[in-house]
C-alpha cells in the first residue's frame, strides 16, 4: 500500500513540476512579443507609447495566465492522486495556456484596427474561455473521481467549485461584448482575471503537520 501511494505521489508531483514549467515559458513568451518598430529613433516617446495596445494584452494575458496558475494550484494543493482522464485533461489546459502568447499577439497587433480588431478581440476570447473550461473541468474531474485529499473539508471543495464556474459566464459575456467594442471587452477580461487572483488564497486547506512522536 506504501508503495502505491509513494507512486501516485510521484505522479502528482511530476505534474506539477511539468505544468510549472509549461506555464513559466507561456508567461515568459509574452514579453518576447513586446517591441519599438525599428527606425523610431527620432520620435521615440512617441513610438513607445503608440504601443499601448501591446502593453495593455501582455497584462491581461500574464494576470490571465497567473491567475490559471494560481486556480492550478488551489487544485493540486488538494490533490491526493491523479488517474489518466486527470492527467490527459491537465495536459489539455497546458495546451491552451501554451498556445496564449499567439492571440495575444494578434490582439496586441490588431486592437485599434477596424477591419480586424473584433476577429482579434473573439480569438483572445475564446481562447481564455477555452483555458478556464478546462480549468474547471480538471477540478470536477478531481472531485468526482476522488483523487481529492480526504481530509478536505465540504465547504472548502464547494468553495473552490464557486470560484472556478462564475468566471465561465463572465467571459462568454465578455466574448460577445468584444463583438461590439473590443476595447472594453479586453479591460473586461483584465477585471475578471484580477477578480480570480486575489480571492482565490481564501479558504485553503493548510497542510498538515506531521504529529510528534
Amino acid at each position: 500500500m506504501a508503495d502505491r501511494d509513494d507512486e501516485m505521489f510521484l505522479r502528482v508531483a511530476r505534474m506539477e513540476a511539468f505544468s510549472d514549467g509549461v506555464f513559466a515559458i507561456a508567461i515568459t513568451l509574452l514579453v518576447l512579443e513586446l517591441s519599438i518598430p525599428p527606425g523610431s529613433e527620432e520620435h521615440f516617446l512617441r513610438a513607445v507609447l503608440d504601443q499601448w495596445p501591446s502593453y495593455l494584452a501582455y497584462v491581461v494575458s500574464f494576470a490571465t495566465i497567473g491567475a490559471i496558475w494560481l486556480g492550478h494550484n488551489s487544485i493540486t494543493h488538494y490533490l491526493h492522486s491523479a488517474n489518466t482522464t486527470f492527467l490527459r485533461l491537465n495536459l489539455a489546459l497546458l495546451l491552451v495556456v501554451s498556445f496564449l502568447p499567439f492571440p495575444t499577439r494578434l490582439l496586441a497587433e490588431n486592437l485599434g484596427s477596424r477591419a480586424s480588431e473584433r476577429v482579434a478581440a473573439t480569438i483572445y476570447g475564446v481562447s481564455l474561455l477555452g483555458a478556464m473550461i478546462l480549468l474547471s473541468l480538471l477540478w470536477q474531474t478531481a472531485v468526482s473521481a476522488k483523487l481529492v485529499h480526504p481530509d478536505a473539508g465540504d465547504e472548502e471543495i464547494r468553495l473552490l467549485t464557486r470560484r472556478l464556474r462564475p468566471s465561465l459566464a463572465l467571459y462568454i459575456v465578455l466574448i460577445i461584448v468584444g463583438l461590439f467594442t473590443p476595447l472594453v471587452a479586453t479591460f473586461g477580461y483584465l477585471v475578471v482575471a484580477f477578480l480570480l487572483i486575489f480571492p482565490v488564497n481564501l479558504g485553503r486547506r493548510e497542510k498538515s503537520e506531521p504529529a510528534s512522536s
